[in-house]
């Protein structure tokens, strides 16, 4: 007999023993099916209803099809996913994988979240053609069927993946980016779907949008980086379909951008080039629009981090925490001793090492900070120019000119 393909990657005594833990503490049956959806090996007996059900199945249906369509669910999510079966029954199942290929899965179950009741087994009688008698028999079978509360169901689900998810090296990144893609997919649909709902034109594109993401890039605001990207790739959908070359098309001319802002921001020019030429080979290899709107995401986030590179690396992770605070705060009356003390330094020690650290004293860089915004809302906004002064923390409208003059050598309302 072949060996299971799981066997070739993950020890068989490892899965038993890990397995055999599992049910020694939730008392919930546990199997290990291969990538066929065939138990391999599992802890706790298997009910009796189910050996008494599976009689009765229709030609050419399978509890083993159902298992490989459930794992491939989970792969989707890229978390365990909760299913029902056939017989109304529950089960988890948390897929493994490597290099794209299915090895198997873990499924928990048979249980009951409810008690079962005779609408249940009336319900599946009808559905498959049980006879009377036989189904009388497979409810009191339900007796032997454990119970667990969905919120009980929901810790185990996430048992599953803390037990599970670093057996196979590669296999937590990969379902880690698919439940990303499908997040990033989710929020796109929503943008798409704002824009149906408001009637927003196709003919104008928001380029008010694509200057706030790059005023966020240069923040280090990647969470509202990724979030404003979404909103733009909604939009391009919206407008052009389902057109990947369009979408490439854009996404190369966001890399030119980004990649200028990322320079304009204090990024070595040598290392923003090289990694915008990797990029835009990348882009010319992507075939789905889902992986291509998970590439920009990525290129986001590089260009980002890349704005960081150039700290000493002993202080970089403080440096960065202060930056990405100050980018969250500059609206407010900010100081010094506000940010040393977010970071866990004396002020004197801080001020000193965010200096030699990024080139800039601490009001310079929180002065750089509020004119990128200030560029942004006198660009897109009819706000009046105190309006915009004390939005983004200056107290005068005088002095927020000063400073607007000094890092761009024109006043605020020869800018707009």
């Amino acid at each position: 007999m072949l060996k299971p393909l799981l066997y070739s990657i993950v020890p068989e005594e490892t899965l038993k023993a890990m397995t055999d833990t599992f049910y020694a503490c939730m008392q919930l049956p546990i199997q290990v099916i291969d990538e066929h959806g065939e138990f391999i090996a599992e802890s706790g007996q298997m009910a009796n209803f189910c050996r008494c059900f599976q009689d009765y199945l229709p030609s050419g249906d399978s509890c083993e099809k159902m298992h490989i369509s459930a794992s491939k669910k989970a792969i989707t999510l890229g978390e365990p996913y909760i299913f029902a079966c056939h017989a109304e029954l529950n089960h988890i199942v948390f897929p493994l994988i490597s290099k794209k290929t299915f090895l198997g899965s873990i499924l928990v179950g048979p249980f009951l979240m409810d008690p079962a009741d005779s609408i249940l087994i009336s319900d599946i009688a009808k559905k498959y053609h049980i006879p009377t008698t036989e189904a009388l028999e497979l409810y009191d079978e339900t007796a032997s069927i454990p119970l667990a509360t969905p919120a009980k169901v929901n810790h185990i689900s996430r048992l599953l993946y803390y037990m599970f998810a670093n057996l196979i090296n590669d296999s937590k990144e990969e379902l880690k980016q698919n439940n990303q893609k499908l997040f990033q997919q989710s929020r796109i649909n929503e943008s798409i779907q704002r824009y149906k709902e408001e009637n927003i034109s196709t003919n104008s594109y928001p380029y008010e949008k694509e200057k706030e993401l790059i005023s966020k890039v240069k923040l280090g605001d990647v969470k509202q980086a990724n979030a404003i990207l979404n909103e733009l790739l909604g939009y391009v959908l919206f407008s052009e379909g389902n057109s990947l070359e369009i979408v490439k098309a854009r996404a190369i001319e966001l890399c030119s951008l980004l990649s200028r802002a990322a320079i304009e921001g204090g990024a070595q020019t040598d290392n923003i080039l090289k990694l915008n030429n990797h990029f835009l080979k990348n882009i010319q290899l992507v075939d789905t629009m889902e992986t291509l709107c998970y590439k920009l995401q990525e290129i986001v986030e590089s260009f980002t981090e890349s704005l960081f590179n150039y700290i000493p690396s002993q202080n970089s992770e403080l440096i960065k925490k202060a930056m990405i605070y100050i980018s969250k705060h500059f609206n407010e009356p900010l100081t010094l001793e506000d940010v040393a003390m977010h970071v866990h330094l004396h002020p004197s020690y801080f001020s000193t090492m965010f200096k030699q650290s990024t080139g800039s004293s601490f009001k310079e860089y929180l002065n750089m900070v509020r004119i990128e915004e200030s560029k942004r809302l006198l660009s897109n906004t009819d706000f009046s120019i105190i309006d915009i002064a004390i939005a983004i923390g200056f107290e005068d409208q005088s002095y927020f000119s000063k400073v607007f003059k000094k890092y761009t050598g024109l006043t605020p309302k020869q800018f707009r």
